[in-house]
């Protein structure tokens, strides 16, 4: 840093002091500074060619890209699709391959091509179409060279495309229903493991929708009475996917909020209706100690039991035959 006397010229001034009456003024010279804004000078330019690059190559893919999309030669625009499978650019392998299917049909291409396309899909997540076009094809070729593949695809790209348990499952049930249609077809085939443990996953899934639907209806308890008794929804609810799914992993819980409802049922009933439902309540609860003997929840079951079985004998007077 220099001070010097004002009136000679420096870039940027630092700072002032007197000294003797005379003003100095602290200045950093045009010199010091020049090596810094050339190095930004330097840095802003690569950067803007990096960036002019960057379009440039763009323009090109795009303009290479236009000219296989209207190019006539079908073979030409076939090989191009499929360097663009390879590449992992499966959007534009699909645009091109989507303009060739229905004209490839009949020929030694058809199979290729349709199986292509259902993985550009399949690989950019769009599951829905995937299977679709997986279908599309062990329909049209069900002896051919990739039907087993896309039969078992066509049942995993809807297992992957599934919902929350809470949303509506029809397409769950669909997904099962492609992967057991997949296993009869395929019985000895090396997708057999993955295909039922798909559709162990998906029961699961409907198991836990069930689960939830009976559960909240157990939680609504009395409210809208007036509409139907929400203990008996739960337990009919409940029921049904023990029905459905008899070895579930929820199975023990799903007993267990059979129990808890109809206990709740007699409990809240009018007089007349309370024994019979206390005795529903005591068998019930038989039926669950007997397959669950080491339940978690097996103490408050007996509670259940307890004042179950002392309102039916308090009142047992109340309701001979």
């Amino acid at each position: 840093m220099q001070s010097e006397i004002a009136g000679i010229g420096f870039l940027w001034r630092r700072g002032a002091t007197f000294f003797n009456g005379l003003l100095f003024l602290d200045f950093t010279p045009f010199d010091a500074c020049s090596g810094l804004i050339e190095q930004r000078f330097k840095l802003i330019m690569r950067n803007l060619s990096y960036i002019l690059l960057s379009v440039a190559i763009l323009l090109v893919s795009c303009s290479s890209f236009d000219r296989e999309y209207k190019n006539t030669n079908m073979d030409y625009r076939y090989e191009a699709a499929k360097a663009y499978y390879l590449d992992g650019d499966y959007n534009k392998a699909s645009q091109l391959l989507e303009t060739m299917i229905t004209m490839l049909k009949g020929g030694d291409k058809a199979e290729e091509s349709l199986m292509i396309l259902a993985m550009c899909y399949y690989n950019s997540g769009d599951y829905e179409t995937a299977s679709q076009y997986f279908k599309l094809h062990y329909t049209n070729y069900p002896r051919g060279e990739y039907a087993e593949f896309s039969r078992f695809h066509s049942g995993k790209s809807l297992f992957m495309d599934i919902t929350e348990p809470e949303l509506d499952q029809s397409g769950t049930y669909v997904a099962i229903n492609e992967l057991q249609l997949f296993m009869e077809y395929f019985p000895q085939s090396k997708y057999i493991d993955e295909a039922h443990d798909l559709i162990l996953k998906m029961q699961d899934v409907l198991v836990l929708k069930g689960y939830l639907a009976a559960k909240l209806y157990y939680d609504l308890g009395d409210y809208m009475a007036y509409m139907g008794n929400n203990y008996e929804a739960c337990i009919i609810t409940a029921q049904n996917t023990l029905k459905d799914f008899p070895f579930t992993s929820l199975r023990e819980d799903l007993s267990m909020l059979i129990l808890k409802a109809r206990y709740k049922m007699a409990h809240n009933s009018v007089k007349e209706k309370q024994v019979e439902r206390y005795r529903n309540t005591i068998d019930e609860y038989y039926a669950f100690k007997t397959e669950f003997p080491e339940s978690k929840h097996l103490k408050e079951a007996e509670k259940f039991y307890k004042e179950a079985t002392k309102f039916v004998g308090d009142n047992k007077d109340d309701n001979k035959e």
